[in-house]
């Protein structure tokens, strides 16, 4: 069984959710990043998906883009992203995900970007820009040493979702709502019920939901219908206009809510 299922697997048999957190790679700055990290890992983050700045990231929302654009000013590399990676490995037992886009994957060469990723520790992918019919050629020749999620969206229909399900390793990473990701106030009962009916048809894989995840008030709505929950716009916007400390405190109360 996979770190990452094993681990949400943990956290559900004990009445709980799993809690994974996304931070970009180098943002705020570069030299803060591993402290921040093993400070939010220490908070209650049960995975952290680190993203791999990206020029042109489509799906991610506005707060995201800018943490991407800031961090490519401060000069990351994907050299230093797995160099981070290695870091958090070596202190934290918390399974890692790299999220980012195919274009990366491709510059960096993808045999090289699988070992490069294995030998620093990370857990699995998830590159939202690679389709279902683009699966198997994307990741070929990659092994099976890392996860590769999978993202299902409001629009996928059952039979899509059923696919999706059994491709998807690690977990399945439903999309809250169509568009971009963000931080929101609440959800409507169309939202609610698309979750309803999508966890009641996975059979194989636990299910987290990301976009617009971003307070404790949005996790206990959506609670019933998941097994963890991924946040990122409210983390990245709270590192860029608070400290630390406050990052801290919201992924503290983001886990409690987890917790209830």
């Amino acid at each position: 069984m996979s770190k990452i299922k094993n681990t949400i697997e943990q956290i559900n048999n004990n009445g709980k959710k799993a809690l994974s957190v996304f931070l970009t790679s180098g943002f705020p700055t570069i030299d803060k990043f591993l402290d921040n990290t093993n400070r939010i890992i220490e908070a209650g983050a049960d995975l952290i998906e680190l993203g791999m700045p990206f020029s042109d990231p489509l799906a991610d929302g506005g707060v995201i883009q800018q943490s991407s654009q800031i961090a490519l000013q401060n000069g990351i590399t994907q050299k230093q992203t797995f160099q981070f990676a290695e870091q958090i490995k070596k202190h934290n037992k918390t399974p890692l995900i790299l999220m980012g886009y195919a274009n990366t994957i491709l510059q960096y060469g993808k045999n090289q970007f699988e070992q490069d990723a294995i030998n620093a520790g990370v857990d699995g992918l998830i590159i939202p820009d690679v389709p279902l019919e683009e699966f198997d050629d994307f990741f070929f020749p990659f092994s099976t040493k890392l996860d590769k999620i999978l993202l299902t969206t409001p629009t996928s229909s059952k039979n899509r979702i059923i696919e999706l399900d059994q491709k998807s390793e690690g977990f399945l990473y439903c999309v809250s709502v169509s568009g971009t990701t963000g931080v929101r106030d609440g959800f409507d009962t169309k939202v609610t019920q698309n979750l309803e009916t999508t966890y009641k048809t996975l059979s194989k894989n636990k299910m987290l939901v990301g976009f617009g995840i971003s307070t404790p008030d949005n996790i206990k709505q959506l609670s019933p219908f998941a097994d963890g929950f991924i946040v990122g716009s409210a983390v990245i916007k709270s590192l860029q206009s608070e400290s630390i400390d406050e990052t801290v405190n919201l992924i503290k109360s983001l886990k409690h809510a987890c917790e209830v």
